[in-house]
């Protein structure tokens, strides 16, 4: 029997590579692991739950057997691999030796945890895949406050949807303004002020130190001395690809598993993509490359080599309240800044000293100019 092609993670990138795979081989046996249910959804969504009212359930697009159906394959769930040997073609799942034709890791990443001290620690909740969704969902039902670590893009799309939820939201992050990596400070300024205007209570400069049970919910205390009372704490202070078993398999990695062009690591017969991977470099927690990378790998592994390629590609933020996309200026360039608007209606625009169009950065009102822009935009990868 042939080797089938093995894909680790049901997630977008794994499910999504298994799609456009099907579309060019429909024989070649494939076999999709994941050590959650396998149910199919689309992550954005989690932070959109709450606004439409959603239960896990609500957000699942299809079963894993719908799944396996689909896709001609089978999908082990529950099941997580305990190692891999290239130099075999075969990874581990337990005491089971499983053969692989080619190895696709597409196991995402990890929640950051920090250490917080006091008898509550198990009142926070990340939110990284479905079964995080629901847990959290049933943590918070019958609540009213919840209190967001982190004020990045999921922190502050959470902050919306909770409130649109009916909760009441305070956000903590020891950073200057909202989604700081990502935001010119005036762009920041403008997402900022529309959560304030939904009643959203930011905290911005101290961390979490204390998270303690009393009488009425929870007290957590921050680095600043100040105490916000709260019911439940949503964890959002970033991720980490998954790296660790790769390493251990002596592939080569760095923020994410390291990865050329067409999705190879430094092992034959082994790819990534999707969170986990750093592509020549780039390691962008986002759809569109996702999507770019599984059609560039699914051509490659049904033998037509393939190199993945990045247009420009903004990132709409799902604040309703003050709509952004954001262009972020690509690695190794500088250029200036300028910004136009007020208010909720920011355009900032980064251009280097010829005048071309490094990256932007667009709220409210002026988010209407993105498909003009966009063809200004250089490519990430070409």
């Amino acid at each position: 029997m042939n080797a089938p092609v093995v894909i680790v993670g049901t997630g977008l990138a794994g499910y999504n590579l298994a799609r456009e795979f099907r579309k060019l081989d429909s024989e070649t046996p494939l076999l999709l692991i994941t050590s959650d249910d396998g149910r199919s959804y689309s992550k954005p969504m989690l932070s959109t739950g709450f606004g439409k009212n959603k239960e896990a359930d609500g957000l699942s697009m299809a079963t894993p057997e719908a799944m396996a159906e689909q896709l001609k394959a089978q999908v082990r769930t529950h099941t997580r691999i305990s190692g891999i040997d290239p130099g075999h073609k075969q990874l581990w799942i337990g005491e089971e030796a499983v053969p692989y034709r080619d190895l696709v890791l597409a196991w995402g990443a990890q929640t950051v945890q920090v250490p917080v001290e006091g008898d509550a620690q198990d009142a926070i909740f990340p939110i990284n895949d479905l079964e995080d969704y629901a847990r959290f969902r049933a943590a918070a039902a019958g609540k009213r406050r919840v209190l967001i670590l982190g004020a990045g893009l999921i922190g502050c799309e959470f902050a919306n949807d909770l409130i649109a939820g009916g909760y009441e939201v305070d956000v903590v992050a020891p950073c200057e303004q909202v989604m700081p990596t990502l935001l010119h400070p005036a762009a920041a300024a403008a997402v900022q002020a529309g959560l304030e205007s939904l009643g959203a209570r930011f905290h911005l400069g101290p961390v979490l130190t204390r998270l303690q049970r009393t009488e009425n919910g929870l007290e957590a205390h921050l680095s600043d001395g100040s105490v916000v009372p709260c019911d439940v704490v949503l964890s959002a202070i970033g991720l980490r690809p998954r790296i660790d078993m790769a390493a251990a398999a002596g592939i080569k990695v760095n923020r994410g598993i390291e990865v050329d062009r067409q999705l190879k690591t430094s092992h034959a017969n082994i790819y990534a993509l999707g969170d986990c991977a750093e592509v020549d470099g780039l390691n962008l927690l986002y759809v569109m490359p996702l999507m770019s990378c599984a059609r560039a790998l699914a051509q490659t592994l049904a033998g037509n080599t393939t190199a993945v390629s990045y247009g420009a590609m903004p990132i709409t933020v799902k604040t309703s309240v003050c709509p952004l996309v954001v262009s972020p200026v690509p690695r190794g360039c500088e250029g200036v800044w300028t910004v136009e608007g007020q208010g909720a209606d920011i355009k900032a625009l980064c251009r280097d000293a010829d005048g071309k169009l490094l990256g932007y950065a667009l709220t409210g009102e002026a988010v209407r100019e993105k498909l003009a822009l966009n063809k200004e935009l250089p490519a990430l990868l070409a």
